[in-house]
């Protein structure tokens, strides 16, 4: 029995690595650029966290691997869809140290892949059940508006800031709507592959998505702690952190405003203390959101040793993102 969810993890990807191979050569082996500038790498990288976490919750709950599998593929093909969308959107021109796909074989292909594998995800689940078709097919959707809301540029968000139609509420939309619902889709798609109930599925998905919301604001807390490291931020990513500030600092407006409109901005006296009040509130609540995820599954799975597993989840996956901390100091 493995004592933390990065042990768990590591035993299932090459599981879940298979089976995302065996799927995505199904679903793309037609499709000869990939085979030409080795793009397949470029899809199968990647932890998959999301994937294992859905088969910790559907072995939890007393289901078996064959069913939890399929679904884990799934969630994980979104996730990958996902990325190959983001990296266009956002002009990254590098993924897990690999040319995006986007700078291989231009945006139309890239796009178009994107697609592609977002709808086989939902062809998959479709053909599974109706309710895994529909939690998919509600997870794109969902993921969709998330990425659609999120600030593009630093000049669009200045007048959108000054206008007052961003405001720190924004923070809870994108990070609910950015990487929670996946998060709690799959941990949704592991009580169904379970035959779970419906009280323990609506259960389990929250748990997911306070994972998911705890998970981006560790995100950002990175960007937030690495400007205080440097006591500096440039437009760019101000841009990126900007309705974090909003949130958690409310009174910080003015020099997001002002960081938006120059190339860099300093970091002392008054953003300086902003930025620190951010990054101590963004502590704060990432652990409150950890510790309300543990609490929605409380005791009732059945799953002995897997439950308890997941009980430290949340914890686990955070540790997995940010290596911060060893294994020893978990709670």
């Amino acid at each position: 029995m493995q004592n933390h969810f990065q042990e768990y993890a590591q035993t299932m990807k090459p599981s879940l690595d298979a089976a995302f191979a065996r799927e995505l050569d199904r679903l793309l082996g037609d499709t000869q650029p990939l085979h030409s500038w080795g793009g397949e790498k470029l899809l199968t990288a990647g932890k998959k966290i999301r994937g294992a976490l859905l088969c910790l919750v559907a072995t939890t709950l007393g289901g078996t691997l064959e069913d939890a599998l399929p679904r884990a593929v799934a969630v994980e093909l979104i996730q990958t869809a996902t990325l190959i969308h983001d990296d266009f959107v956002d002009q990254h021109r590098s993924r897990r140290d690999e040319a995006a796909i986007w700078t291989l074989e231009g945006a139309r292909r890239a796009v178009l892949l994107g697609d592609i594998v977002f709808a086989s995800a939902i062809q998959m689940m479709s053909e599974l059940g109706r309710e895994d078709g529909l939690i998919v097919s509600r997870a794109i959707a969902e993921v969709s508006r998330g990425a659609y809301r999120e600030p593009l540029n630093p000049s669009a968000l200045m007048e959108e800031i000054a206008a007052g139609r961003v405001q720190g509420a924004l923070y809870e939309k994108i990070i609910y709507l950015k990487t929670g619902v996946l998060f709690g889709a799959a941990c949704k798609l592991g009580a169904v592959a379970a035959r779970a109930g419906e009280k323990l599925r609506q259960a389990w998905c929250r748990y997911g998505l306070k994972i998911g919301e705890a998970y981006q604001i560790a995100d950002d807390l990175h960007d937030v702690e690495r400007a205080l490291r440097t006591r500096s931020i440039t437009a760019g990513e101000m841009t990126a952190i900007a309705p974090a500030l909003l949130f958690f600092v409310g009174e910080s407006r003015p020099y997001i405003l002002e960081a938006l409109g120059r190339e860099s901005l300093e970091l002392r006296g008054k953003p300086l203390q902003h930025f620190q009040a951010a990054a101590s509130s963004m502590r704060a609540e990432k652990e409150r959101r950890l510790r309300s995820a543990a609490a929605e599954i409380g005791g009732d799975a059945a799953g002995g040793g897997l439950h308890r597993l997941a009980s430290k989840a949340p914890w686990d996956l955070i540790r997995m993102f940010d290596g911060a901390r060893p294994l020893a100091s978990l709670p």
